[in-house]
């Protein structure tokens, strides 16, 4: 009688069920990525200036919606975007992307230097990431034709609010138009 766990049993799973295993990882990290397959609307931001160089931002993306607390004159969205090569687009595969951070920024670098800009994480950081892997290791993913950042930014100013969309060239935003509500 062979015992259950043989060596050639153990040797089948790590040759076999550890890449599908990885695959799997892969494939599910993938999902936290949103479809990208022409320039699309991703979020909304509206900003309310709390005091001076502090502002509330009111950040609407992906049907969640966040209050930020931003210091500084400008604001800044950044989001990581996985582009495919054409025959692999063929196979159903569009880009992808997902925003990363919100954060503000200082024009005047000087002041930049002296003061800290808020920065807040808008995606779960996962220990395996098809963007990162495709940065680090882009020969082990041919289908992968980019993996890039974007970011876009723009002043922070009371009242204002911009429609932030994507593009396979990248993050834009646009002003829309935006009431304060009365305290």
């Amino acid at each position: 009688m062979r015992h259950p766990f043989s060596f050639r049993r153990i040797a089948g799973f790590a040759l076999i069920g550890l890449p599908l295993l990885l695959l799997l990882v892969l494939v599910l990290n993938l999902l936290t990525y949103s479809r990208l397959a022409y320039e699309q609307p991703v979020a909304e931001l509206r900003v309310s200036q709390m005091g001076p160089d502090r502002y509330l931002v009111l950040l609407s993306a992906g049907g969640d919606e966040k209050r930020l607390v931003l210091n500084g004159d400008q604001w800044q969205l950044d989001a990581r975007v996985i582009k495919w090569k054409p025959w692999a687009n063929l196979l159903g595969l569009d880009a992808r992307y997902r925003l990363e951070r919100l954060g503000s920024r200082f024009s005047d670098p000087a002041e930049a230097e002296t003061r800290r800009p808020r920065i807040y994480q808008l995606a779960m950081v996962s220990w395996l990431d098809v963007w990162e892997l495709a940065q680090k290791h882009s020969a082990w993913m041919p289908a992968v034709d980019a993996a890039y950042g974007s970011s876009v930014y723009l002043p922070l100013e009371d009242g204002t609010a911009y429609r932030i969309s994507l593009s396979q060239s990248g993050l834009v935003a646009r002003p829309i138009q935006f009431r304060k509500e009365s305290s």
